[in-house]
C-alpha cells in the first residue's frame, strides 16, 4: 500500500452513488455525464472493434443482447456500426433498474429499433437465440460469485461469442479521473462513482481466475489492457450455423 492508504491490489467493497435510491431526473442526468465519460475515454471502441470479426460472417441476423444496458449509449453505437457494415442486427438491451429502459427510450431516436429491456438477464428468455452477449462498465458492480455466474450464463447463452469491457484497477487512472471529473464538472454521481469503480474493477489474475472457476480454458478466453484504463475479457466461439 502507498501513503495514500489505498490498496490497489484487491477489489475493494464499496458502493456507487447511482446504485442507490434516487429520482428518475437524477439517475437520467447521472447517465447522460456517463455517456460524455464514454465518449471522451474511446470506451466503445474495443467493443466495436471485437464485433468487426462477425461483420459479413453468415446469412442470419445478429442478436446483440447488452446486459447491465444503462442509457443504452454502447448500443446506440452499435446500431450505427452495424447499419454502416450493412449488417442485420436484433439489439436487445437489459437492466434491472427500471429508469435505466425509461432513460434509454428517451435518448434514441425514433428510427431507432432497439429493444429495452428491465429485468434480470439470467431469467431474460429471448423470442430468438442469443448470438453476442456483451457488457460494458457492468461487471465491476458484482460480487467475485456472480461474476463467475454471469460468465458460465454467456458462456451458454451466446452461440458466436461474448465480450466484456471494463475498468482496470489502477491507482493513476483513478486520480486522473478524480481530477477530470472535477474540471468537467460532471453531475455527482459520475464524480463520486466513477473512482469508485476504478477500485471495484479488476486486474489480469482477477479474469483468470474467475474464467477457471467458470471452467472456461485459458486458450479460450482473450484478456486485453486497452488503454486508457480499460480490460477487456472476450471469448470467441468456433463459426457454428445458428439454429
Amino acid at each position: 500500500m502507498r501513503s495514500d492508504g489505498l490498496n490497489f491490489s484487491r477489489r475493494a467493497h464499496l458502493t456507487e452513488l447511482m446504485d442507490g435510491p434516487c429520482s428518475y431526473e437524477e439517475f437520467r442526468d447521472c447517465l447522460r455525464d456517463l455517456e460524455e465519460v464514454n465518449r471522451m475515454t474511446r470506451a466503445y471502441h474495443p467493443t466495436l472493434r471485437w464485433l468487426e470479426r462477425f461483420a459479413g460472417s453468415g446469412t442470419k441476423p445478429l442478436h446483440i443482447v447488452d446486459v447491465g444496458c444503462g442509457g443504452g449509449d454502447m448500443l446506440r453505437r452499435i446500431e450505427r456500426w452495424a447499419r454502416r457494415r450493412g449488417i442485420e442486427a436484433r439489439l436487445t438491451g437489459i437492466d434491472l433498474n427500471p429508469y435505466a429502459a425509461r432513460a434509454a427510450r428517451e435518448f434514441s431516436s425514433e428510427g431507432s429499433s432497439i429493444e429495452w429491456v428491465t429485468g434480470d438477464a439470467f431469467s431474460y428468455r429471448p423470442s430468438s437465440p442469443v448470438s453476442i452477449v456483451v457488457s460494458s462498465l457492468f461487471t465491476h458492480h458484482l460480487t467475485d460469485h456472480a461474476i463467475v455466474d454471469f460468465l458460465m450464463w454467456m458462456e451458454k447463452t451466446a452461440l458466436r461469442g461474448w465480450f466484456i469491457n471494463d475498468l482496470h484497477r489502477m491507482r493513476m487512472p483513478y486520480y486522473g479521473f478524480r481530477a477530470l471529473a472535477w474540471v468537467m464538472n460532471w453531475h455527482r454521481f459520475v464524480q463520486h462513482d466513477g473512482p469508485v469503480s476504478i477500485r471495484r474493477s479488476f486486474l489480469r489474475a482477477d479474469w483468470e481466475d474467475y474464467c477457471a472457476a467458470a471452467g472456461l480454458r485459458a486458450g479460450d478466453v482473450a484478456i486485453e489492457e486497452v488503454r486508457p484504463a480499460r480490460l477487456c475479457v472476450a471469448r470467441t466461439k468456433p463459426q457454428t450455423e445458428e439454429p
